[in-house]
């Protein structure tokens, strides 16, 4: 009955944390590709080519529903998955759907005419390649009108979490604020798409300012994946043990997922 979580990287594993306290009895396998991470400065054939050997992994180990637990793989490889690749029997779900949801405050199912919403102007925080795709853009305009969004790439930031520089992180989460500040001063709401920054969602908060609503990813998905199963009970995979996998140093990895959740955590070879 296990779930798969698909990261570039560490970041994925905000989402696992809020996960396994919302389905506490889920085994849950983790995939890391730290041997390739950053994806949000790849290309797309290069993101879909990394995602599907990931993804390939995850049913290996059991997980017949996988999350792709990185916006970067959601926005530049899932769409291409969905279409040609996953298999009748299997699942392999985003991270942009909560978060759409929630800003235009309808149901995924709900294929109504897009209409206006209360938020008119949305800060995007995301990596290059994310920014590139307009997938954001792209899912919200099929749900709601009159949404100006102003999407700021934050280049460096996962780089400086994944090596444990929260402080470098700290600075470049305000520069990216205040680039984005200068195209849209008064931002009503904040995504962070990106599974990495719900670790500086204080710092982003801060620098945008109380009144500003920031989005962050975790556990929205987490209520997301609960109601999902509720609905599509058969998608509970064969799988019995959690794991975390890592196509990078395992002892690394360990040690930067160890920092990154405050708990021990022990990665293998993927």
């Amino acid at each position: 009955m296990a779930v798969g979580i698909f990261d570039s990287g560490l970041g994925g594993l905000t989402v696992l944390d809020a996960v396994a306290k919302r389905l506490p009895d889920m085994p849950l396998a983790y995939y890391a590709d730290s041997a390739h991470a950053p994806y949000g400065v790849r290309d797309a054939d290069d993101i879909y080519d990394l995602t599907t050997k990931g993804v390939s992994r995850l049913w290996e180990a059991g997980c017949d529903l996988v999350i792709l637990a990185c916006n970067t793989a959601s926005a530049a490889a899932l769409r291409r998955m969905q279409e040609s690749w996953i298999p009748r029997e299997k699942r392999v779900l985003g991270v942009f759907v909560p978060l759409i949801e929630a800003l235009t405050e309808r149901q995924w199912g709900d294929n109504s005419p897009p209409r206006e919403v209360a938020v008119k102007h949305v800060a995007l925080f995301a990596t290059p390649a994310t920014v590139s795709s307009r997938a954001f853009q792209r899912e919200l305009a099929f749900r709601a009108i009159g949404v100006d969004v102003e999407a700021q790439a934050c280049g460096g930031v996962v780089d400086a979490i994944e090596d444990g520089d929260l402080i470098l992180a700290e600075a470049l989460v305000r520069s990216h604020v205040d680039a984005l500040k200068r195209k849209m001063p008064n931002p009503e709401a904040a995504i962070l798409g990106c599974t990495h920054y719900p670790l500086m969602q204080d710092v982003f908060q801060d620098a945008l300012g109380a009144e500003v609503e920031v989005y962050s990813q975790a556990n929205l998905v987490a209520e997301s994946l609960a109601d999902y199963l509720t609905r599509h009970p058969n998608m509970y995979g064969s799988g019995t043990e959690s794991m975390f996998l890592t196509t990078g140093d395992p002892a690394k990895v360990s040690n930067g997922a160890t920092q990154f959740l405050r708990r021990r955590i022990e990665f293998v070879k993927a």
